[in-house]
């Protein structure tokens, strides 16, 4: 009797100790069965083991709140899945402006200067004044008739004005328009509509016609029509632009008309003028948009 209670005792004791010592071995299990499906998953790691002390701790932490121990330099940083981020990933680098140029203001696009068209706006001025005072033979600097092997004249004749009126509103609507379009393409556009409008047009006009032809209409419309081609084409497709057509239209009609009052004014150049402006302004809206 004594032995089988002593045995049953025993048995008692072992029975009673089984659960007690699998608990542990259960808990740990558990936790590496989750710990493999968060990693399977992709998910971030439940924890990170302090290399000093041996205790599981958070992963986003940098020191190890039980010995001190530094765990890393910085917290891992997350994306927007919640997933930590890898460590090989490139750093976007931030779109770097160039210095602020001189009497540039932050935040507004800086303007250059628009020296094509001050460039040809004084050469009209000291055209007409030359005109005036006769300082020189200014009727080697006018086209008449068919150039021949004096070509320079038609180069020089869109700078040249006999006439006031004539001289003030040219220059007047090359300065604006010029200036416009400069700011807008840059001085090479604006060369290439004077060329084309003034002395193109006077070129023409010598070669069909037999009198005295001078003075810059023929660039004026080429450029006042370049830059009015954009709001006319928004026009035509009615949608809303920010120019104004109306004083644009009126300015055009004003220059075109100048021969009535001065005959040194080409109507040839003046269609030439305008024929030029549509075409160059058509193929900019084209390249832009």
């Amino acid at each position: 009797m004594e032995r089988i209670s002593r045995e049953s005792r025993a048995g008692s004791g072992r029975g009673a100790a089984t659960p007690s010592s699998a608990l542990p071995r259960l808990f740990e299990q558990s936790r590496r069965l989750l710990t493999l499906e968060v990693m399977s998953t992709g998910g971030p790691p439940l924890f990170v083991v302090c290399k000093n002390c041996g205790s599981e701790v958070s992963p986003y932490i940098t020191e190890c709140p039980y010995c001190g121990t530094r765990l890393r330099k910085r917290a891992p940083k997350l994306d927007r899945h919640g997933q930590i981020a890898g460590r090989h990933r490139h750093r976007q680098l931030a779109p770097s402006l160039p210095r602020l140029r001189r009497g540039e203001i932050p935040g507004i696009r800086h303007e250059s200067h628009p020296y094509a068209t001050a460039l040809f706006v004084s050469l009209g001025v000291i055209g007409a004044l030359l005109w005036r005072t006769n300082l020189i033979a200014t009727g080697n600097l006018v086209v008449l008739g068919p150039t021949g092997d004096r070509w320079w004249r038609v180069l020089s004749a869109p700078f040249i004005y006999d006439n006031t009126g004539y001289a003030v509103l040219a220059l007047l609507v090359i300065a604006v328009y010029g200036w416009l379009l400069e700011r807008r393409h840059g001085p090479v556009v604006v060369l290439a509509l004077v060329l084309a409008g003034g002395a193109g047009g006077l070129a023409l006009a010598g070669q069909v016609g037999t009198g005295l032809y001078m003075g810059g209409n023929g660039a004026a419309l080429a450029l006042l029509t370049a830059w009015a081609v954009p709001d006319l084409s928004l026009r035509l497709r009615r949608r809303e632009y920010e120019g104004d057509l109306i004083g644009t239209g009126v300015l055009a009609a004003v220059v075109a008309l100048m021969p009535l009052a001065a005959p040194s004014a080409s109507w040839v150049a003046a269609g030439v003028g305008i024929a030029a402006g549509l075409l160059l302004g058509w193929l900019l809206t084209r390249i832009h948009h």
